[in-house]
């Protein structure tokens, strides 16, 4: 779509991130649909076989890492940064009460996916009433888009150790979006220093060892894909590790001294709901399939299903303390109608009748 001649895309490229902060955004920046250096890191990721089974990470070609294959006639890319981290909501102390779930902070309120890309959509249209009909389509995690990438190449941050993308003012508790465009916009500057140094807080933090060299994850390794994207039984080698860590992991970013800097959010939407924060093990283990579904309506965590709710769930229980509440809860799931279920439900049956063996041994 041909823009007016006239057009001062300097002056629009100011208005656009002015429209951004209105709409709610912390932060927007443009980059170009060069990403060759990223597209070389993404082969030898997925050759190497760290994606585990997220086979789409391997999917559509080159259309992840060349825009313009992916949606004809991109020129730009509008990258978005949206803090998600709710007010008064505990971190690591959660982490400490092994009793408690621990739900990754992005995943406590509602899916972020339909709030950004509505926005997304309003800084199009606001775009579009100031230059005419526009080419564009807005991703929020959602399509084959290297979002990290292209928010390094438009000024948002650096990758840290732990690949996250990294702000200096906000650390890296925040969301991505994206607009393709055929605006030939000015682009703004990549974010190219690295402040993480010499600090390998990430890398120590992390339970199963799953950044293993900088700016490298096995995700076969990382607690997030073992509790969200991994189907099947989860590895025996990891599940005391994963402590009480039952929807994704915020390890490597909650121990990354840049996260002091994370400003909380003040959007309704990404406050916690159902107590998500704070809940018991034993009390999110006794949902039924229609309460969890009920409970998770609008959220991300629907997406892994009941099973597999369930699976990570009585990890948690076979990690936490002995008592004969956590074992009766899990007696009552022997039978449940599931292979997965069934297996990590004695496992965890055997941790808490190895720890109140151990008890008794004590006196």
């Amino acid at each position: 779509m041909s823009q007016p001649s006239s057009v001062d895309f300097n002056e629009l490229a100011s208005r656009i991130k002015q429209w951004g902060r209105e709409l709610g955004f912390q932060a927007i920046g443009i980059t170009d649909t060069d990403l060759q250096t990223h597209e070389r890191y993404l082969q030898r990721w997925l050759e190497a076989g760290h994606h585990g089974e997220m086979d789409y990470m391997a999917r559509h070609g080159t259309k992840r890492t060349r825009p313009e294959e992916l949606v004809p006639g991109t020129l730009r890319v509008i990258s978005a940064r949206l803090d998600y981290l709710p007010p008064e909501v505990e971190t690591t102390r959660i982490l400490g009460q092994p009793q408690k779930a621990y739900v990754s902070r992005y995943a406590l309120g509602r899916d972020y996916h339909k709030l950004i890309r509505k926005r997304l959509d309003q800084l199009a249209r606001r775009i579009e009433q100031e230059v005419g009909r526009i080419g564009y389509r807005a991703f929020v995690d959602s399509a084959p888009v290297m979002e990290r990438a292209l928010a390094q190449k438009a000024g948002l941050g650096w990758f840290g150790k732990n690949a996250m993308l990294l702000n200096p003012q906000a650390g890296s508790l925040f969301f991505l979006g994206e607009l393709y465009t055929d605006l030939p916009l000015p682009v703004d500057p990549p974010f190219e220093r690295e402040h993480c140094g010499s600090c390998s807080s990430c890398q120590t933090a992390c339970p199963t060892g799953a950044i293993i060299d900088d700016k490298v994850i096995d995700a076969r390794r990382c607690i997030s894909y073992l509790t969200i994207e991994l189907h099947g039984s989860i590895p025996l080698e990891f599940r005391r590790a994963m402590g009480n860590r039952v929807y994704g992991c915020d390890d490597c970013q909650l121990f990354c001294p840049f996260t002091r800097f994370t400003r909380v959010s003040t959007e309704p939407d990404f406050a916690p709901r159902h107590d998500l924060d704070r809940a018991e093990l034993i009390d999110l283990f006794a949902w039924s399939e229609s309460e969890f579904l009920k409970r998770t309506e609008g959220s991300p965590i629907r997406r892994i299903g009941y099973p597999r709710w369930l699976r990570n769930l009585a990890i948690g229980l076979g990690n936490a303390p002995w008592s004969e509440r956590v074992e009766h809860a899990l007696r009552a799931r022997l039978a449940y109608p599931s292979d997965l279920v069934r297996e990590h439900v004695r496992w965890a049956l055997e941790e808490q009748q190895r720890k109140r063996e151990a008890r008794i041994a004590s006196g």
